[in-house]
Formats: structure tokens, sequence, C-alpha cells
């Protein structure tokens, strides 16, 4: 059989989406990039949870991080992240075996 939907590599992603602080934080990146500080204000969350869910995401591809000066910002890796254009009515999260629309 010839696994035309990645099946490891989809379920890889799909479990670091199944959980609610995760999504949570991917809808917070739909915005821009943000640094763990301001995504822990937003959430209410533990700086230290949400620092090991966004390992969980980085580490699954979903999210990439980059050093700004004493921060690390965090956004929605663009390989995966298509933003709303014009005539789409969502944002979208495209894992290659499936898409998952963001809102609308």
């Amino acid at each position: 059989m010839q696994d035309e939907l990645q099946s490891t590599e989809c379920a890889r992603r799909l479990k670091a989406l199944a959980d609610p602080e995760r999504l949570k934080i991917i809808q917070c990146l739909t915005d821009g990039p943000k640094n763990v500080t301001t995504l822990s204000d937003l959430l209410g969350s533990e700086i230290a949870n949400v620092s090991h869910h966004l390992g969980v995401l980085r580490h699954a591809g979903l999210v990439r991080d980059e050093k700004q000066g004493k921060f690390v910002v965090y956004s929605l890796h663009p390989d995966v992240f298509r933003p709303r254009e014009s005539g789409q009515p969502t944002d979208v999260i495209d894992l290659g075996c499936c898409r998952l629309e963001l809102g609308g």
C-alpha cells in the first residue's frame, strides 16, 4: 500500500494539536508572532506550561521559534499555516493529510 496520507507524520501533528491549550496557542499565533510571556498573559496560564506546549508544537513542525534579542518569538510555521486570503473565509492549518479551518 502506498501511504499517500503520510500517516506517521500526520498522526504526530494531529497528536500535537489534540490538546485544548495547544489549540488556543495556535489561535493566538494566527494574529502574528508572540513570545512566551505574551502568550502566557493571553491564555492566563503559567509560563512553564505554555513553554512546554510550544515545545510540543515546535517538535511537530507546527510552530517555529526565532531568537530576537533576549526573547524567543514563536510563530506558526509557514509550511503549514495558510492565512486567510481574499475570498477565503478562514485561516487554514494544512497538515498535508488534512486541513483545519480556523474560525469562520
